[in-house]
């Protein structure tokens, strides 16, 4: 096998199709994309040594010593072959782990439903009149075009974080894709040239254009909302009977397999595959749900995997009214909103920059209705004076009706893809604890790392639940470098068991168990910082073992991917992310294996927002136990730092202290420490502190002079009577 057919692999037919993110270069957005830094490839040796690091308190000491073995004998023989063929491989390539990482998740065959899509909750719109769906929905997806308009002219400002930019790639992926299921495994389809939406209600589906053929907005805010009242008033007239009947998007639901199935059966009738291609080629996916969730449990689990309910043992829960192949805005009856994505091109803190910004321009544009000269947070917002359709090309804005001719397989296809989906809602449990004594704000003032803090808050919580530490996962962002994901914090260390172990010890004293604490959160803050600098280890032995895979598929592996030690890295019982800032309320995702936790949380300036969710492992009961812990440390803290007590004035001058040494907001990133990375990748000069040059045009570059005409697809609906 030569290095040359590692360099250019094809894996599968999908990975002919699903090219990886291009390199965007030009305008204010993708201005550092081309001295951006590569991903680097550890030196073997030191993965070696943290790989052993990490997995020594999650094993016995026989299982340990198994494991030096393996490890020492791929360092003897096959690791250094691997490294070069690796770092030979990665030559021409933006990141040595981009394509490994796009397949792992392109060839996951289960349901991506509750076990990849994240789900964002934002916080209620502060503004008068839009705890209202129509109002709502019609704001967010007139900010969102806004932010799109801003993304394809260049105008969208880029990310930097503390002087140091960020790599913009993962924005080509947020809008206009599609996640397509082969039988060989799935890939991405992006429509470069999408613009319209697709809006579903009552598990049926809509669309209309939001640009028209120059790329300029085509609708006003209230013209949207007129569309989305329409959509609305003929959705309510669908019998319950065919809601869960023509529910086609069910059907992403389903395993990945099946639903490469039934996609060639939509593919072979033409009315059904022109629908289709409506659907993955729109910008993002709309849903109105007719549900006014009761409390955050049930509101979290709707965004997460929709809602379950049965009448007359049919299904019309809001888990039909998706499809979750693409990034989707959903809308609650009194206007709660969130977003469910597919995670494969994109990671949470791209999203979140996202959503910031449309929850900050809702806000601005209400202002603007008070003082006019409020700006917005998009350059491209005023547009050579106009907003709506201005001078535009006259175009059909009116929403059409997505028909489908629903076949026999079709109709079975859809009511087992429904029975299955019933099952894993049912199979998982989704809790909130929403701890509002104190957040980031107490916690430095303590002189800590928050997010360490949380981190040693879960092994504590596990620890006193089950008298035992299990392997732990939480991202942190390497973007710093050229298409950057993450890498794998593993917070259970040699320190954190030491901690939990005193905590929990009748004979420790206070102090003993806050120097234990302090040790466990000093190493876990100096691993964050290495694993962003992208010096962890998972990420490179998971390379090197796709390497393995493409020189030497039919050989046996190296015992160092089959050792015990492999596996349990890989089992991640408690997988957890911090990503979020004002815009968000909470964020959540499901377990990673059938006996572990999924934990979103959001550490805020006073709270901590958690969501955890599970197959039914006592979720609620391991909250409780970590509020419960929470509650303990800070009297502890207190008592030392207090040890006669604390008058009121004294808390609030030193809280009041605290907040003007902190960052204000919160992390746009999944990791919430604010590690210092200046003078670690030498390309803290990158940002640009120049003033910006005047811009002469904020929207899209017009087409040629003919642009093609599309084909309308579906029954056009009536907005007013005298149409």
């Amino acid at each position: 096998m030569t290095v040359d057919k590692l360099t250019s692999p094809v894996t599968s037919p999908t990975q002919r199709k699903s090219s990886l993110p291009a390199d965007p270069s030009g305008g204010e957005t993708f201005k550092f994309q081309s001295k951006l830094p590569k991903l680097p490839i550890p030196e073997l040796e030191v993965t070696a040594e943290k790989y052993l690091a990490a997995l020594q308190p999650l094993q016995t000491l026989e299982e340990h010593a198994e494991t030096k073995l393996a490890v020492a004998e791929f360092l003897l023989k096959d690791g250094p072959e691997l490294q070069a063929r690796l770092q030979t491989y990665a030559t021409d390539k933006s990141s040595y782990i981009e394509e490994f990482w796009y397949d792992s998740y392109l060839q996951h065959t289960d349901p991506v439903v509750l076990n990849l899509n994240p789900f964002f909750l934002l916080e209620d719109d502060p503004t008068p009149l839009r705890n209202d769906q129509i109002v709502r929905a019609s704001s967010l997806i007139y900010s969102t075009v806004i932010f799109i308009e801003a993304l394809r002219s260049k105008n969208l400002e880029p990310d930097v974080f503390r002087g140091i930019p960020l790599c913009m790639s993962q924005f080509g992926r947020l809008f206009s894709t599609a996640r397509v299921p082969t039988k060989d495994g799935c890939y991405i389809a992006p429509a470069d040239d999408g613009r319209h939406i697709v809006v579903m209600a009552q598990s049926q589906f809509y669309h209309f254009e939001v640009f028209d053929e120059q790329g300029r907005i085509a609708l006003t805010e209230k013209e949207i909302s007129a569309n989305l009242r329409a959509i609305a008033k003929d959705a309510s007239s669908t019998p319950a009977s065919d809601i869960s009947k023509n529910a086609m998007g069910v059907l992403t639901t389903e395993n990945r397999l099946n639903w490469a199935r039934l996609r060639e059966e939509l593919q072979s009738d033409k009315t059904n595959g022109e629908a289709l291609a409506v659907i993955d080629s729109a910008l993002f996916i709309v849903c109105l749900d007719h549900v006014e969730p009761a409390d955050t449990n049930e509101l979290s689990t709707n965004m997460l995997c929709g809602t379950y309910r049965l009448v007359d043992g049919m299904q019309v829960g809001t888990c039909t009214n998706r499809w979750y192949d693409k990034l989707q805005i959903i809308v609650c009856n009194n206007g709660s909103a969130g977003i469910n994505f597919e995670h494969t091109g994109v990671d949470g803190h791209t999203v979140l920059r996202y959503v910031s910004d449309i929850y900050t321009d809702t806000i601005l544009r209400f202002a603007k209705t008070i003082n006019s000269q409020t700006k917005s947070i998009f350059h491209s917002y005023k547009r050579d004076g106009q907003d709506g359709r201005g001078n535009s090309v006259s175009i059909d804005i009116n929403p059409r009706k997505i028909e489908w001719n629903l076949t026999e397989p079709l109709a079975l296809g859809i009511r087992f893809a429904e029975t299955r989906l019933s099952d894993l809602i049912l199979q998982n449990e989704v809790k909130v604890l929403e701890f509002n004594k104190y957040g980031k704000y107490f916690i430095t003032d303590m002189k800590m790392s928050p997010d360490a803090f949380v981190q040693m808050a879960f092994q504590a919580a596990y620890y006193g639940l089950y008298g035992k530490s299990e392997c732990t996962y939480e991202p942190a962002m390497t973007k710093t470098f050229l298409h950057g994901r993450t890498e794998a914090i593993r917070s259970v260390s040699e320190a954190s068991i030491n901690f939990v172990k005193a905590f929990f010890s009748k004979t420790s004293t206070s102090n003993e168990k806050l120097q234990a604490l302090r040790q466990s959160l000093k190493y876990h803050t100096n691993l964050t910082r290495e694993c962003s600098k992208g010096l962890g280890q998972d990420r490179h032995l998971y390379a090197l073992e796709c390497v393995w895979d493409r020189l030497y598929k039919d050989q046996k592996k190296p015992r160092i991917f089959t050792d015990r030690g492999w596996k349990i890295l890989n089992h991640t019982v408690i997988s957890t992310s911090n990503c979020g800032n004002p815009a968000l309320r909470l964020f959540g995702f499901g377990p990673t294996v059938s006996d572990g936790f999924g934990i979103g949380y959001i550490i805020k300036e006073d709270g901590i927002a958690f969501v955890a969710s599970s197959k039914h492992r006592q979720t609620q009961r391991f909250l409780d136990t970590l509020k419960t812990y929470l509650v303990d440390i800070q009297a502890l803290l207190l008592k030392e730092k207090y040890p006669t007590g604390i008058s009121q004035r004294q808390r609030v001058l030193e809280m009041q202290e605290a907040e003007l040494d902190n960052t204000n907001g919160y992390s746009y990133f999944d990791n919430g420490d604010l590690v210092k990375f200046a003078g670690d990748n030498n390309n803290n000069n990158l940002a640009d502190n120049s003033s910006r040059s005047d811009q002469s045009s904020l929207s899209a570059s017009p087409p040629p002079d003919i642009a093609p005409q599309r084909k309308k697809v579906g029954k056009r609906l009536v907005l007013h009577e005298t149409e």
